[in-house]
């Protein structure tokens, strides 16, 4: 069972850690490059900026996005604000987010995202909780996935896992982490089955694109090339 609610505040837990470390940044660490290729810290800021906004459209029941175009035109013009602008707009953009979830709704309800994409709204504060925390560990700032807390690598896991699940691209394939926890995903048939096991950061690494997959124990066969997300 989703609990948005429980969701909303890890939202906010992890909001407050991303606003403190961008904080400390000064104009030139906003100007330097991200991990993300073509894009410095100033563009991961104002994509999450304009999520945030994105997001509470969703919940209101307008369209994510106006265009796929002004998506990434607003990203970047916002891109080479100063910090203090940046910071600025990361808190707003955050507390506007979270005043939307604030309001009575019926969070069973089908909602609306980017590309036709349907999900309950209960699960677009797990969506945002993981566009803060992913791209918090972007920026290259010191915050790792190694730094995530265990229950969202967990769920992001199986949230990634899912998303490949019956996808004929993708070789059947089960993952196992050092404790023991399993999933599985692909589409593959099962008598071609990819064995993955390593630590958790290193599992949702591979699977959000963040690592190479050279830390992880393939068995089975080569390690599966994943569509992009």
């Amino acid at each position: 069972m989703i609990d948005h609610a429980h969701d909303l505040g890890a939202v906010r837990g992890a909001t407050e850690r991303l606003l403190d470390a961008v904080g400390k940044l000064d104009n030139a660490s906003v100007a330097g490059a991200s991990r993300l290729p073509g894009w410095s810290r100033g563009h991961v800021l104002a994509h999450l900026s304009r999520n945030a906004d994105a997001l509470g459209n969703v919940l209101r029941g307008l369209p994510m996005y106006a265009s796929s175009e002004t998506r990434d035109a607003d990203i970047a013009d916002g891109a080479p604000r100063p910090a203090h602008e940046q910071l600025t707009d990361l808190r707003e953009s955050a507390d506007g987010f979270l005043a939307v979830a604030a309001e009575p709704a019926d969070w069973s309800r089908t909602v609306t995202l980017r590309n036709g994409v349907t999900d309950s709204a209960a699960r677009v504060p797990f969506r945002r909780l993981i566009e803060v925390e992913i791209h918090h560990v972007d920026l290259g700032i010191g915050y790792e996935l190694e730094d995530l807390p265990a229950e969202f690598v967990s769920r992001e896991i199986a949230f990634l896992t899912d998303r490949f699940s019956g996808n004929q691209d993708v070789p059947a394939t089960a993952l196992t982490d050092q404790e023991g926890r399993t999933w599985s995903t692909g589409g593959g048939p099962p008598s071609a089955l990819v064995t993955v096991q390593g630590p958790a950061a290193e599992l949702m690494g591979w699977l959000c694109g963040r690592r190479d997959g050279s830390a992880l124990t393939v068995a089975g066969g080569p390690l599966p090339a994943l569509p992009p997300l």
